[in-house]
């Protein structure tokens, strides 16, 4: 299926729960820092097989803020600081996938983003930096133009509703808890069609969402799936 037919596949299956979503409390900035390029690190190699699905991976935003050293650094004031709003759950970004390990990336050369773009985005994805990045690495395997790349993202993202995270860092929690509370406040999926991520000392830091070719919810391959069920996990609280 082409890119324009993707997206207006996401756009029919999801109009009707946009409404719905939980967005982030964000004030865009009236101006973004100019990214710099980003480009393969030394030994990624570029690969561009069929694209079989896609993951949304949404970050918990409390958890990487409490590995950052200074708040007020360029790379994270703007996600950390809490002077543009305080963030829950933010986008890393929409990625495709292929059938087998070995997904596409850096499919084409990336120019900047431009800057309409960026600010237009900055609320759904924190960082300037990381949108360049999302963009020349996944974006470029999809679409030959940036701003339909994040449109999709922010359809597919603007889809979800969260749990109450409160409540899940009240006390420990497993990987499977948070699949169902996921699952709890989304009816329509089901704990197998998510990944739960976390760090090396348990604290949670992602939810990836699987798709399939046509972006809708669909089991997550084997080598896709996360941590088991049955691992502990710890939330961060909340902003309040």
């Amino acid at each position: 299926m082409r890119w324009p037919e993707v997206v207006a596949a996401a756009l029919l299956a999801l109009t009707p729960t946009i409404a719905l979503a939980q967005a982030p409390s964000c004030t865009a900035p009236d101006r973004v820092p100019v990214p710099r390029l980003e480009q393969p690190r030394r030994g990624e190699p570029v690969r561009d097989p069929p694209i079989a699905g896609y993951l949304l991976s949404m970050s918990w935003s409390p958890q990487h803020c409490a590995g950052v050293r200074n708040v007020r650094d360029a790379r994270d004031r703007f996600q950390c600081s809490g002077e543009n709003g305080r963030f829950g759950w933010v986008l890393h970004g929409l990625w495709p996938e292929a059938a087998t390990p070995g997904y596409p990336q850096w499919c084409r050369p990336a120019k900047i983003v431009p800057q309409p773009v960026l600010r237009r985005n900055m609320c759904m994805t924190p960082s300037a930096q990381l949108l360049q990045h999302e963009w020349a690495k996944h974006g470029t395997c999809m679409s030959p133009h940036p701003d339909a790349y994040f449109r999709a993202a922010a359809i597919m993202f603007g889809s979800v509703r969260f749990p109450d995270m409160r409540a899940l860092a009240a006390k420990p929690q497993t990987a499977g808890a948070v699949r169902r509370a996921f699952v709890t406040a989304n009816p329509t999926l089901r704990p197998d069609m998510l990944a739960v991520a976390a760090d090396k000392q348990g604290w949670l830091t992602e939810v990836r969402l699987c798709l399939g070719p046509r972006m809708k919810p669909q089991a997550c391959r084997s080598f896709q799936r996360g941590l088991a069920d049955r691992r502990s996990v710890r939330v961060r609280p909340a902003p309040r």
